[in-house]
């Protein structure tokens, strides 16, 4: 006869032990001290950086074929890799995993605490991603043709006008919730979850508040673009659809059919 047990450790976590398990890491967050949160921030803002240098770098090696954005949107996956096996602490992440102790009860003594944690996420998240791309904008770093694909990918971070780039943000703020959503059950398949949401991040052109942003700054920083153009054109836009993709379309869709339940 098979292993009960052994069936049973096989099979995927039902929605409701998915909610718990998300739930109660989202409590430990928004309980964790602001330093070590402000710590963890930074780190990803960081990591973020090499999906950014990634993609150009490959891009560089590439000929200029429509294909070509296909191949250099798996250098985008590295930062999501680093960020999310290393845990450390990502703005977008952050639009369901502390919101569900919000929603469940509901617990608006929380709110507060989950107010700061995004301020504090977020924060420190767009410091790092100014720390890195202050890093690498020097022309002397690479050859031209990297130096180049740099430029371009930074550039069409901040050139879409406000609405197509909300409507984009929501899309992936959507995307990368669902897949904080997904992990719990994916075992030994976390890496491929990770890689085939995030390309299609990538491939798609959607808009990301944390990855975009080392893309903005460095816009900036190379003098291309001005601090108008990275705040208005880019992140307002991109922060306000991350938000609503995560919390509306993941966090309270899904929270919503185990509500009774949870």
């Amino acid at each position: 006869m098979p292993d009960s047990s052994k069936a049973k450790a096989e099979t995927a976590p039902e929605p409701r032990e998915i909610h718990r398990v998300i739930r109660e890491e989202g409590e430990g967050q928004i309980e964790r001290h602001s330093g070590a949160v402000a710590w963890s921030g930074l780190s990803a803002g960081l990591s973020m950086g090499f999906s950014f240098l990634t993609m150009a770098v490959l891009q560089a090696a590439l000929p200029d074929a429509p294909w070509r954005s296909l191949v250099s949107g798996f250098g985008y996956t590295l930062g999501f890799l680093i960020v999310i096996l290393g845990r450390q602490q990502l703005f977008t992440e952050s639009t369901l995993t502390p919101v569900l102790p919000v929603l469940t009860g509901p617990s608006w003594d929380k709110l507060p605490k989950l107010l700061l944690f995004w301020a504090v996420v977020l924060s420190t998240n767009l410091v790092g991603t100014w720390l890195f791309a202050w890093g690498i904008c020097h022309d002397w770093l690479f050859k031209p043709e990297v130096w180049t694909a740099l430029r371009e990918i930074a550039g069409e971070a901040v050139e879409n006008p406000f609405w197509p780039t909300l409507i984009k943000a929501v899309l992936a703020g959507w995307l990368i919730a669902l897949m904080v959503w997904l992990l719990p059950s994916a075992g030994s398949a976390k890496v491929l979850i990770i890689v085939i949401l995030t390309y299609v991040v990538a491939i798609g052109h959607f808009s990301h508040s944390i990855a975009g942003s080392v893309e903005g700054a460095f816009a900036v920083l190379a003098g291309d673009h001005g601090l108008g153009a990275y705040f208005m054109g880019f992140l307002f836009p991109t922060v306000l659809g991350n938000t609503i993709g995560g919390v509306a379309l993941v966090a309270l869709l899904n929270h919503a059919p185990l509500a009774t339940e949870a």
